[in-house]
């Protein structure tokens, strides 16, 4: 009687575990070379060399016109980045770390007497539901789903370009 309790038990553990969902995902498509993000458009692309691979809607900081500058200022960087790693802890799902500031926000900021701010991500939707279109702290925002595919497609390393 025990063993067959042992494994009912066992049973019901693995159905239940084919029910859960894995937020990585594998990918064996072309190597993501260039992410490009289109701030006025609210789209970003993924490209291998100059083939288009995969287009998705964005959400960006809660102050979306202009260039980072300053920690808590809510606006998205502009300008050539790149993908300094990934964070399959994130609060936001997953999340892919953007290589702000640079020496040059680091140099703007600190003239102007304020930290430039840091912790620049891709990431999943919010944690809480919301009813702004740009709700980040100046990160690049897309839904869970959308994350898992990025985050199996684009390897630290990979170069940002984020545009106006």
């Amino acid at each position: 009687m025990r063993f067959l309790r042992h494994l009912a038990i066992i049973a019901l553990a693995l159905g239940l575990s084919a029910c859960a969902h894995n937020k990585f995902r594998s990918y064996n498509g072309p190597e993501v070379t260039l992410i490009q993000v289109d701030k006025s458009e609210r789209k970003m692309y993924l490209f291998h060399n100059h083939d288009l691979l995969k287009t998705y809607d964005i959400a960006l900081g809660f102050a979306p016109v202009g260039h980072k500058e300053f920690e808590g200022d809510g606006k998205t960087p502009e300008g050539v980045y790149y993908i300094s790693h990934r964070n399959p802890e994130s609060t936001y799902h997953l999340s892919l770390r953007i290589s702000y500031p640079n020496d040059a926000d680091r140099a703007h900021a600190k003239a102007e007497g304020k930290p430039p701010g840091g912790d620049i991500f891709i990431h999943g939707g919010p944690v809480k539901p919301t009813t702004r279109r740009d709700w980040t702290w100046g990160c690049i925002s897309v839904t869970d789903r959308e994350i898992e595919q990025i985050y199996a497609m684009v390897k630290p390393g990979t170069p940002i370009n984020i545009l106006p």
